[in-house]
């Protein structure tokens, strides 16, 4: 294929950007906006988890040519007609839209949206044939058009604040100013005699300008309902290409208030931190009679001041990052600024910058009169929600309009001013953790070196002196003296293991092996035997004689069960539990509930894995408008509520320990955690309730209950599938507490609790770096995660991990395998310390964290788990100080989703296969394979046992993996092992001097290093240098086209309508108990206190979508990034 040559578009092309969704497609969109970028247009970027009025009124406001959306299978359809409705309704209708989302939108709903109105969507054979060049030249040369030559209404609409008419007035203003200089001059004149005040905004790039801007707007909008504000925000063009990412609006969660216009502007010329069409922009929202209008510029030098010509009132914002004190002396604007901003005040060295701004200010403008503390510069923290350090600016703001007499803002709000002292997630003194824990494994693995050389020196004085057993004395006491002085360097323990290895290798070849796990002695035979009588060991044990390499073998690798737990966490493998697990997640709680039951037929051990639609996943309600509708119970179970949950898991007991569930959820993962926690509970006070021959009586209770509420009571719908037994059922639409006396309950709920086995996907740092369902802002969302394992220690929860602490999604998104292992390590060493920094005690919370990787047909895949095992428990012994239960990392493995192709689908199950055989091999705790048709849609019943059937064919009927340890010994899985730890240790280095994790998040170290690795993989697939069959090699006859399925699996409107008439009945009978307890659960929020506690109570009652609103108001939405 001929490299595409770049478009250059003729007139000034704007375009909005967004992802209707999340995972790898927050990735996606972001490289198609950096090409539409380079393409020579302004590109407003919204990121993901944008609603259909989001992105459609941002489009009229930034009047654009067109829209490019990312929307994966579950509501497209309805999404993209929904947008071109409201783009009719709202007078747009000249505005593209342009789409894409890979195989799952089927070339008949391609054909069947692009006849509705859609210009175009890509579909991935688009993107084999023209390359993303091609495509973005496809997408930019059909909105190359002018916009601004024509009107959308006069003065009197700009009056009315008309969006349409000030929008298009404004580019009227830059695109056309010649043909309109008679109405723009009228707004000058009327502009003139305003009173309208305008604050500006100026600072160094990166200083988190549009941060504190939005939480500047957000203070506004809710002391002032009645006012509105508009924001005009000027970013740079781009020399070269003439492009420019006006990047504001995605850090901005305020401006979705009506209360809000927003207009982004491009400089269109270099050298200036302002477009010369801003005098303008400003004019014509004076007109519009806004009660205030605030204007942000680029990024500044030292020199520039440009923001004073066009502000009533400027703020100068900085970082404590500026260099030495002399440097301030050099910054323009601090002799100008009304007020300034050191934001970031959470950096190194905010305090001093605060007192030498504070002087600075004070010499520039002589005032040596006033105390220095006077002066107007603020410490402030615009990433953390209700950060007084903001509140004190902004009442500094207010003060400054007050004082100067312009504008009516009387400030309503009681805000908490100060300079805030920052709740730091990882201490100050801490923030070389990583770097320690490679110091302290590289030191081991130095002292292992040292001890081996030391015992095989000692093995061969031993073997001399048995081979010299008849010389002379004089040479043997020589040799004897050596000995004993050499062996007081061997370590004590060491001495021990050597010599205890006969006994170990004896131990293995017995008919019976005992061990202990959680203090249940369990009793496993040693070998099996194959159809040809052959007796195969279950632990294969090496062969070595000399004492060097058996300390070093127990040191780095051992035996399974033993530390460093190389080779896996047991002695044995439990019989009659495969590490199969069984993965759902489509359409309502039946549905899925349904498809649980077949999969885990005839297997003794149940471990659900459950998929969630980006409904629940972003903690939103069902509803019937278009883009919510068309996503509930697509690509994912819709859950809303407890009795959906109950439904969902019903006929599986959750506190019996042969069931495990794994919660696939991220951003309301407390909440969702909380319903969990209640169905279990529920289930056993049913348990109760029959064993008691109570059942008529508390069904009088329910009936009772449900006459008071005066509303139908929730079902389950359908009938019952084979295995369901219906408990969890009887008490649907009430809790056991309701019906049970207070101390029975209270009883039942605590045995409950230390008896439900599995996991669930809190992982709130994995998401900030990859694939991203963030819905709190990120401070607030590991608060939770440690409110949740304060809860997990209080009331001895030991079974359930609290966080799974996912690789997947990083990989998902592009990551190697070492970048994988490396970031998600590094994730879990976080939570390590913020949990200790919050007094935790290491072996109570230890047991509760796991780990979840992705597999890959990478070589370093082969010892991903090795790796993770032996890295990790000799940090957490040797550095934490851990004990043995503590040590053991569990991990969860599923085979690659970026290795299932759309093209010869039936391929990917070979793909499966061999990752399957990767970790199985490699010991993993759990296994999910991933179905062929994934590639494509939502797995069939079909392929999901199919790809069961993989991993149970390879444990069940391959001879080898009889075998419990099958590549140890192996010369290249050693060298492997080696290679990828020491790998990991150096990115730990690198993450420590970028200040950690979270440190290296704010610059998006992580992020940016997973995109270029997805690039680099992406491009040698296109170039054909990396061979994937069946894909860019080994074609069929067709050219191997991207498969369209058979069948697509989409949920029903049936379903649908019941999701939203029940949460409507539950809404309506709780509404007076939801209110107070969601009052309850805030409290415990702004009280510093438990809020899980909380949430386990308001999640009887309340649906999703109230928890995670009333959470939002308590501790912030998560601030989308680049």
């Amino acid at each position: 294929m001929t490299k595409a040559e770049r478009y250059i578009p003729k007139n000034k092309v704007r375009i909005v950007t967004a992802a209707s969704l999340f995972d790898g497609h927050d990735a996606a969109i972001n490289i198609m906006r950096r090409i539409i970028q380079s393409t020579g247009c302004e590109v407003i970027h919204l990121g993901h988890d944008r609603s259909v009025e989001e992105v459609v009124n941002c489009a009229i406001e930034e009047d654009v040519n067109a829209i490019a959306m990312t929307s994966y299978q579950g509501g497209h359809n309805e999404y993209l007609k929904y947008m071109y409705d409201l783009l009719k309704e709202k007078d747009a209708s000249h505005i593209k839209i342009f789409a894409g989302g890979g195989g799952t939108i089927l070339p008949k709903e391609i054909e069947d949206l692009e006849k509705y109105g859609i210009t175009r969507i890509y579909h991935p054979d688009d993107g084999r044939e023209m390359g993303l060049q091609g495509m973005i030249n496809n997408l930019v040369s059909q909105s190359d058009f002018l916009i601004g030559d024509k009107l959308n209404g006069g003065l009197n609409e700009v009056r009315k604040r008309n969006v349409n008419a000030i929008s298009r007035l404004i580019s009227a203003a830059e695109n056309c100013s010649h043909k309109h200089e008679k109405v723009l001059g009228s707004i000058k004149n009327e502009a003139s005699t305003s009173k309208i005040p305008v604050l500006g905004i100026t600072g160094t790039g990166g200083a988190g300008k549009s941060s504190l801007v939005d939480e500047i707007v957000r203070r506004f909008i809710i002391d002032f309902p009645q006012k509105n504000i508009a924001i005009i925000s000027v970013d740079p063009s781009k020399r070269r290409s003439g492009g420019a990412l006006l990047g504001d609006r995605i850090r901005m969660n305020s401006i979705k208030s009506k209360q809000v216009f927003m207009r982004s502007l491009a400089t269109r010329q270099s050298n200036l931190a302002l477009s010369v069409h801003v005098s303008d922009a400003i004019n014509i929202l004076k007109v519009a009679n806004y009660d205030l209008i605030i204007l942000e510029t680029s990024g500044i030098g030292q020199s520039d001041t440009e923001i004073l010509e066009h502000s009533d009132i400027s703020l100068y914002v900085m970082t404590p990052e500026y260099g030495a004190a002399t440097q301030l002396e050099k910054i323009d604007m601090l002799d100008f600024a009304d007020l300034v901003s050191i934001n970031k005040y959470d950096k190194k060295g905010a305090l001093d910058a605060l007192r030498d701004v504070k002087k600075q200010y004070q010499r520039n403008r002589q005032k040596f009169d006033a105390e220095v503390e006077s002066m107007p510069v603020f410490g402030t923290i615009a990433s953390q929600f209700n950060d007084p350090g903001t509140n004190s600016l902004y009442s500094a703001i207010l003060d400054k309009f007050t004082e100067n007499k312009i504008g009516t803002f009387k400030s309503n709000s009681k805000v908490i001013n100060g300079n805030y002292n920052k709740m730091h997630v990882i201490p100050p003194n801490r923030v070389r953790y990583l770097s320690e824990i490679a110091e302290n494994n590289r030191n081991y693995s130095k002292w292992v070196d040292e001890q081996k050389n030391i015992a095989q020196k000692l093995y061969a004085l031993k073997k001399t002196l048995e081979i010299l057993d008849e010389s002379d004395d004089t040479i043997k006491n020589k040799l004897r003296k050596k000995y004993e002085s050499l062996q007081l360097n061997l370590d004590s323990k060491n001495k021990i293991l050597i010599d205890s290895w006969g006994e170990t290798k004896k131990s293995y070849t017995n008919n019976l092996f005992k061990f202990s796990v959680r203090d249940k002695e369990i009793s496993i035979e040693t070998q099996s035997n194959s159809l040809s009588g052959t007796s195969i060991p279950k632990v294969a044990l090496p062969r070595y004689e000399g004492w060097g390499d058996i300390l070093r073998w127990q040191l780095q690798e051992n035996v399974p069960g033993k530390f460093p737990f190389t080779a896996g966490l047991f002695p044995f493998k439990r019989e009659g539990e495969d590490p199969t697990r069984m993965f759902a997640g489509e359409g309502g709680p039946e549905r899925t509930n349904k498809r649980f039951h077949l999969v885990s037929q005839d297997m003794p051990a149940k471990r659900l894995s459950t998929a969630f639609d980006s409904v629940t996943l972003y903690g939103h309600d069902p509803g019937v408008r278009p883009d919510i509708y068309g996503k509930i119970g697509n690509a994912g179970v819709s859950i809303c509520c407890l009795d959906d949950l109950k439904k969902l898991y019903s006929g599986f007991d959750l506190a019996d320990p042969m069931t495990s569930v794994s919660m696939t959820i991220n951003g309301p993962a407390p909440i969702l955690l909380a319903y969990f926690m209640n169905v279990a509970i529920d289930q056993q006070c049913e348990k109760y309730i029959k064993e008691n021959k109570i059942i008529s009586k508390v069904e009088k209770k329910i009936l009772s209950i449900y006459n008071k509420k005066g509303v139908k009571r929730p079902q389950y719908q359908g009938k019952l599938p084979d295995g369901n037994n219906g408990l969890g059922l009887f008490l649907l639409g009430v809790t056991g507490d309701e019906v049970l006396d207070t101390k029975i309950y209270a009883k039942i709920k605590k045995e409950t609790l230390t008896r439900v086995r599995g996991t669930v996907q809190a992982d709130i740092l994995k998401e900030d770096q990859a694939q991203n369902t963030c819905i709190f802002s990120t401070e607030f969302a590991l608060k939770m995660m440690g409110d949740v394992q304060e809860y997990f220690i209080n009331n001895e929860i030991r079974n359930f991990y609290s966080v799974s602490i996912s690789g997947y999604h990083i990989a998902e998104a592009g990551a190697n395998p070492i970048s994988q292992l490396a970031f998600t390590l590094a994730n879990g060493f976080t939570y390590v310390e913020y949990f200790l920094s919050r007094g935790m005690d290491i072996n109570k919370f230890g047991p509760n964290l796991s780990f979840f990787f992705s597999n890959g047909v990478d070589p370093e895949y082969a010892v991903i788990g090795r790796v993770a095992r032996r890295l990790w428990a000799k940090a957490l012994k040797n550095k934490y100080g851990a004990n043995k239960r503590s040590q053991m990392l569990k991990y969860h493995i599923q085979t690659s989703g970026r290795s299932l192709h759309a093209q010869e689908i039936d391929f990917n199950d070979i793909r499966t296969t061999l990752q399957a055989l990767y970790a199985i091999y490699d010991n993993c705790n759990s296994l999910h394979t991933n179905a062929f048709d994934e590639a494509i849609t939502t797995p069939t019943e079909e392929s999901v046992r199919r790809a069961m059937a993989i991993q149970l064919i390879i444990n069940k009927e391959l001879g080898i993996a009889k075998n419990e340890n099958p590549t140890q010994g192996a010369f290249i899985i050693e060298e492997l092992t080696d290679l990828v730890e020491e790998a990991i240790l150096s990115e730990f280095d690198r993450i420590t001097e970028r200040g950690g994790v979270l440190g290296a998040m704010e610059t998006m170290y992580q992020r940016s290093k997973i995109q270029e690795e997805s690039l680099y993989y992406e491009t040698l697939k296109h170039t054909g240098e990396y061979p994937i069959i069946g894909v860019n090699t080994f074609l069929n006859k067709k050219g191997s086209p991207t498969i369209i399925p058979d069948e697509v699996i989409r949920s029903n409107n049936k379903e649908k309508k019941y999701q939203i008439s029940m949460l409507s009945n539950l809404h309506k009978g709780n509404r007076e108990k939801s209110r107070r307890l969601l009052k309850e659960m805030q409290e415990n929020a702004i009280m510093n206190k438990n809020i899980f506690e909380k949430v386990i109570d308001a999640a009887k009652v309340c649906s999703l979508g109230e928890i995670t609103n009333a959470l939002f108001e308590v501790g912030g939405q998560y601030r989308r990034n680049m």
